[in-house]
């Protein structure tokens, strides 16, 4: 699949980026509070001016987490694409999550799982890791914010799996996890869309954790400690 959207190499691009629509208020709460404070500080704490350029760039950074660059996946429709930025934490055998893991078709089978850790420096918009139909959104408020990188957040944590069924009939499972300090899941999609690869489905803000379990056949394409670019890294190809 080519992409044609044209690449901005521009500095703009780099201090400007694209912001998420879900990211906006949090910018904005962010610069009237540091706005606010500035006013404060000149008329009362004149000696502290320094903390108002702190406060600013604490408001461009609220901004910047939320940044949701264009991708550009390869021309390779048997990828299977990372779904986050970040870097793998994790591969290892597990069976689909929560109740995905009950359904008759799949109790008792093992999948590759590559985990990818995303820190609060990460772009946090997540990415479908191929064409594909959701075909089960499940939502977990298990309400706990271990660090996302270990395994047991993955059964503690708030967390939402998708089952998904490619575009070519293969079967697979994602979850985004909560971390130590992230404080909401945001899921774009629901049962029945149908969305084409790299095509954004939600993000998680301030740290957290993405789970891929791999179609039956596949086998993982990365290594541990690997940085992941989502919707262009590819972690493996469908059998």
């Amino acid at each position: 699949m080519k992409d044609e959207t044209k690449p901005d190499f521009s500095n703009r691009a780099y201090l400007l980026p694209h912001i998420n629509r879900e990211g906006v208020k949090f910018g904005v709460i962010a610069l009237v509070i540091a706005a606010a404070a500035s006013v404060v500080i000149d008329r009362f704490l004149p000696g502290l001016g320094f903390l108002e350029g702190i406060l600013f760039l604490l408001a461009y950074g609220t901004f910047l987490f939320f940044r949701d660059p264009e991708r550009y996946p390869p021309d390779d429709e048997k990828a299977v694409l990372s779904p986050a930025d970040g870097r793998v934490c994790m591969i290892t055998k597990a069976p689909f999550p929560d109740s995905l893991g009950e359904m008759e078709e799949y109790k008792g089978r093992e999948f590759w799982r590559v985990s990818i850790f995303m820190s609060v420096f990460n772009v946090h918009v997540n990415r479908m890791p191929t064409a594909g139909e959701i075909l089960k959104k499940e939502y977990v408020a298990a309400g706990k914010f271990f660090n996302a990188s270990l395994d047991k957040a993955s059964k503690e944590n708030e967390r939402c799996n998708y089952l998904v069924k490619a575009a070519s009939g293969e079967i697979y499972a994602v979850t985004q996890i909560a971390g130590l300090v992230a404080k909401r899941i945001v899921p774009q999609v629901k049962d029945g869309d149908r969305l084409g690869r790299a095509e954004r489905f939600g993000l998680i803000r301030f740290g957290s954790r993405l789970d891929v379990y791999l179609p039956a056949g596949t086998e993982p394409n990365v290594r541990l400690g690997q940085i992941m670019v989502a919707g262009e890294t590819i972690l493996g190809r469908l059998a």
